[in-house]
């Protein structure tokens, strides 16, 4: 059977290629004015991260994709629809907190009508490499 991508899985992938290979600029171009993401790890010492708005969605986002290793970008699933998609991927980062470890997360994102992120919400756990 063939598979086709959907609007918002290409959208979501496109945002995770660039942030994943320190795109900031590019990163930011796929976000609503009022874009919302929660963010959360069942490993100890992590805060939850709930953040509103382009400037502090980057800021929290470049403080959690500078360590990830450029070009070390995995998508291990895809799904969505025109207006939300999962990503279940996998990246390698290399520097603080973790050192040299792999990061496997889900993140889930809803588009508003002008193809920008409206919501995410992430999902993650970091392992040794």
């Amino acid at each position: 059977m063939k598979r086709t991508q959907s609007k918002a899985v290409a959208l979501a992938l496109d945002h995770v290629e660039a942030w994943s290979n320190h795109d900031y600029e590019r990163a930011r171009k796929g976000l609503a004015p009022d874009v919302h993401v929660i963010s959360t790890s069942t490993m100890e010492g992590l805060p939850r991260t709930d953040l509103r708005g382009v400037d502090e969605y980057m800021e929290g986002l470049i403080k959690f994709a500078d360590p990830i290793k450029s070009g070390s970008l995995e998508i291990n699933h895809s799904v969505g629809d025109d207006l939300n998609a999962l990503l279940i991927m996998t990246v390698k980062i290399e520097g603080p907190p973790f050192g040299s470890a792999i990061l496997q997360g889900a993140r889930l994102y809803r588009f508003d009508e002008n193809d920008k992120i409206k919501a995410e919400q992430v999902v993650f756990y970091v392992m040794a490499d």
